[in-house]
């Protein structure tokens, strides 16, 4: 039997192949798209069965090449750019393919934990799994929205469990192939090594410079909370992924910088002493992402512990921190 990890070369399922290769499991099939082939250094310490390409692998599903054979489906594939404009590539990707991933499923009575997104919620203030907090500013958000949508639809018949994840925003290890996609942690590291100082947005829509604010999340709580879910295979639903706090961009600027100083032996800043010695700077908001930004976050996950899942979730300090001291060894 084998657990299908789909996006296995990105970040998120890169790490959920690790997290099942330190429960003993390497019987996992690794789907992914290599055009950019640089993703596979994300699975060079990790174990796995065999690789697919992404549309092989739908194919060898309908065709029924993995009838009664896959323990679990964890659906992490998608296109997460956000500023794509290909609205018919976005729907049949992160769509389509994924409605016939899950009926192949259910079909099968088989657990699929797939990825979902914070993004559906657009703009608004209220992060809560219903329907009338929902209105995506994008078609990515869209895309996500929609399949949500259509597990909604079919729950009364489903006959396997079904974990949908919306994703807030993440950060850790596994994520340097997402180029200007990746975490704003990861960013501040990298400019601050290379500068000495990083660069944050300027105020938009009423924050002030730097103060707009995310739920931000360790990839580290992603994936126990995925592990959680299937290790409770009676737990079904969609559920916010973050850590129910929102913190300002600034943190996480102010966290990077001290978790560095930190290792070399200087003492940590606050950001006042940090934009007063020219660390921490902020730049005009750049107009291609005017009326699609969301100026704050803050995952409700009274649903999440309602399901039972009761871990403390690291804060940006914390998370940051461990971050910063991996991509330190690294």
């Amino acid at each position: 039997m084998y657990y299908i990890v789909t996006g296995a070369m990105g970040f998120i399922g890169a790490n959920i192949v690790k997290a099942l290769n330190e429960r003993g499991e390497t019987n996992i099939i690794a789907v992914d798209n290599l055009k950019k082939a640089d993703k596979f250094k994300n699975l060079v310490d990790c174990e796995i069965a065999d690789y697919m390409d992404k549309e092989d692998f739908l194919d060898a599903v309908l065709d029924g090449a993995f009838d009664d054979s896959m323990q679990a489906v964890f659906h992490e594939g998608a296109c997460s750019d956000t500023m794509e404009t290909d609205g018919r590539y976005m729907m049949e990707n992160n769509y389509r393919y994924t409605v016939s991933l899950l009926e192949h499923c259910q079909n099968e009575e088989v657990p699929f934990l797939y990825a979902s997104s914070a993004s559906v919620y657009g703009a608004g203030s209220i992060f809560k799994e219903s329907r009338e907090y929902e209105g995506p500013l994008n078609v990515y958000g869209y895309s996500k929205f929609l399949f949500d949508q259509y597990v909604r639809r079919m729950w009364a018949e489903k006959t396997g469990q079904i974990v949908g994840f919306r994703y807030f925003n993440v950060y850790g290890p596994r994520e340097q192939h997402k180029g200007r996609m990746a975490s704003v942690a990861f960013h501040f590291f990298n400019q601050y090594q290379a500068e000495g100082k990083v660069k944050l947005f300027e105020g938009c829509e009423g924050y002030a410079n730097g103060e707009q604010r995310r739920d931000f999340v360790s990839v580290e709580d992603v994936v126990k909370i995925n592990m959680w879910f299937l290790d409770h295979p009676d737990q079904s639903g969609i559920f916010n992924l973050g850590t129910g706090r929102s913190q300002a961009f600034n943190d996480v600027a102010v966290a990077a910088v001290n978790a560095c100083r930190k290792a070399k032996g200087e003492v940590a800043l606050t950001l006042a002493q940090l934009q007063q010695q020219g660390i921490v700077e902020y730049v005009a908001f750049p107009e291609a992402l005017k009326g699609k930004y969301q100026s704050f976050t803050q995952a409700d996950i009274s649903a999440l512990r309602d399901a039972g899942y009761d871990t403390p979730l690291y804060t940006v300090e914390q998370g940051v921190e461990r971050y910063v001291d991996y991509l330190l060894q690294k």
